[in-house]
């Protein structure tokens, strides 16, 4: 059994932050990671607008992940690759994490753990497409993968659906490539990527998106030929009498993202059931005392950026973290509210500086948000608009607002 204070899941940007600030802090840190490159998706992320926040310029996908990668060598932080966790399991002395590598089985031991995991792709089963199973069918990544990392096209004339960041930016990226992007076509009635990759990937290209439309059904033997587009109703169901056939060889896939969270669901740690990943404090520490999670793995994040800042917050909490009884506060929210991280505050922890990430769950213009307290309003914010795929955040002093254990907290999103 080998002894560490932090072990760091996923060598992402999450798990790069984590690890790195859990280091600075002066723990023994052993990062592990499944595949042979550390980086996580941002290396096949080749397009721009990554650091804006973190670093205040533009980088690429392989540059921003870079810059944690060249601080996690330089802090000689121990790292194990092609490594796959296979169980966790807390014990009296702390958690006994057992891999399998080329090596073999190891078996470490650790104070505490971050789950930096990262978030995977729904696949065509998984939105109720029916048809054959034909070569052709890929999701966004899998596509991005392979044309930018292995330098194959996948497609000549293809469909998208799911209007999702990743589907969009495979628009703007397989035109460039010379593919014909037919048109991505979304089952909601508004899109769910961000507004300037609307405008950056679709627009710019003349590449049509068509809101409450999607695939009903693929056709083809060994390789796609064509695939069914049904309109939609506003439950998403498919309206009869509307549907038509689309002729093309590749359907790419951007139809959500869901947090990885088998290692954090085997220790019995709760999940948030808007948000898909742990339910966590301020500090990123689970409901199991000692598992800490960050970046993709607690929500799906619209920047790299905030997932290395919960990344470096967790690793933090890990560092930091002894066994002692917490005093939990949680954050309530309003119908108008789709979910808020974390869903619960510390009061025996630091909350001078907790960050809220919130989305919300209707389109809505001229409206607030209102942080209240006891019945307080403690914290107001007006916005010109809210869509539920652009998340926000706001920083708020817990520690100033004078919280107790018998404290009500509410988050509220209003119109007007």
């Amino acid at each position: 059994m080998i002894n560490y204070d932090v072990v760091v899941i996923g060598g992402g940007p999450a798990g790069l932050a984590a690890a790195i600030s859990a280091n600075k802090a002066g723990s023994k840190v052993l990062l592990i990671e499944r595949e042979a490159r550390l980086g996580g998706i941002l290396k096949q992320c080749i397009h721009d607008g990554f650091g804006i926040v973190k670093f205040g310029e533009k980088l690429s996908g392989p540059e921003y992940a870079e810059r944690y990668i060249d601080e996690f060598i330089k802090g000689k932080i121990d790292c194990e690759m092609l490594t796959f966790v296979t169980s966790i399991k807390k014990t009296a002395e702390g958690f006994a994490i057992t891999v399998v590598n080329r090596t073999g089985v190891i078996k470490y031991l650790a104070k505490s753990i971050v789950l930096a995991t990262g978030c995977r792709e729904r696949t065509a089963k998984q939105v109720s497409i029916h048809g054959t199973r034909p070569a052709g069918v890929f999701t966004a990544g899998q596509a991005q993968h392979f044309v930018n990392l292995l330098g194959e096209m996948v497609t000549k004339k293809c469909v998208i659906l799911g209007s999702g960041d990743i589907g969009l930016i495979m628009a703007r990226r397989l035109t460039l490539e010379g593919a014909e992007v037919l048109g991505v076509y979304e089952a909601k009635s508004t899109p769910s990527g961000l507004t300037r990759n609307i405008h950056q990937c679709l627009n710019d290209f003349n590449i049509p998106l068509h809101l409450s439309h999607t695939v009903t059904k693929v056709f083809g033997s060994e390789r796609l030929t064509s695939v069914e587009i049904t309109k939609v109703d506003e439950r998403m169901q498919p309206i009869a009498g509307t549907s038509e056939i689309i002729e093309c060889d590749s359907l790419i896939l951007s139809v959500g993202l869901i947090p990885e969270n088998e290692l954090a669901e085997s220790l019995g740690v709760e999940l948030d059931n808007f948000a898909k990943g742990p339910r966590c404090d301020g500090q990123f520490m689970t409901s199991v005392g000692g598992v800490f999670t960050c970046g993709n793995a607690t929500h799906v994040n619209d920047l790299a950026d905030y997932v290395s800042e919960s990344g470096e917050i967790a690793g933090i909490g890990a560092s930091a973290y002894a066994e002692a009884e917490r005093e939990l506060v949680n954050i309530g929210m309003n119908e108008k509210t789709l979910y808020i991280v974390p869903e619960m505050i510390d009061l025996k922890a630091n909350n001078s500086n907790t960050i809220l990430f919130f989305r919300s769950k209707y389109v809505l213009n001229k409206c607030k948000i209102n942080v209240i307290i006891d019945g307080v309003n403690v914290f107001a914010k007006k916005f010109a608009f809210l869509r539920p795929p652009e998340m926000e955040r706001i920083v708020l002093n817990f520690d100033e607002l004078k919280v107790t254990k018998d404290s009500k907290i509410e988050f509220e999103i209003v119109e007007g």
